[in-house]
């Protein structure tokens, strides 16, 4: 459940970034409405003159809100342990299966020596 809550979640942070990317790069600059006042082509535009400034910056603020709550979402969701298994650190678990691994090769029968050196006689 928690798995497909986060990949919902990984989607929707990839979905508002591509739509941030998008009305970022459809926006003009500031240096666009000089001409616009003076009889440039964008004044004539699907959203007029100052129309489009007003839409596309409300939507580029709504869609990196919800780039940065989906972003909150999966940093609580990479934090969010849930066994006990899962309370020990990396290090922990790391140390634990070297001394389990250790433990299961001095059982076993001992293996032929891995270089010559081992056979060099002590003095």
């Amino acid at each position: 459940m928690q798995q497909a809550l986060m990949t919902a979640v990984l989607l929707l942070q990839v979905v508002s970034a591509l739509t941030m990317i998008g009305l970022v790069l459809v926006q003009h600059g500031k240096g666009a409405d000089m001409g616009a006042s003076f009889g440039s082509g964008a004044s004539g535009s699907l959203f007029g003159a100052t129309g489009s400034a007003n839409f596309l910056s409300r939507s580029t603020a709504v869609a990196a809100a919800v780039f940065f709550s989906s972003t909150l979402a999966l940093a609580y969701f990479g934090n969010h342990r849930t066994s006990a298994a899962e309370q020990a650190s990396v290090l922990d678990q790391a140390a634990s299966s070297a001394v389990s691994a250790s433990a299961a090769s001095a059982v076993s029968a001992p293996a032929a020596p891995a270089s010559g050196a081992a056979l060099i006689p002590n003095k």
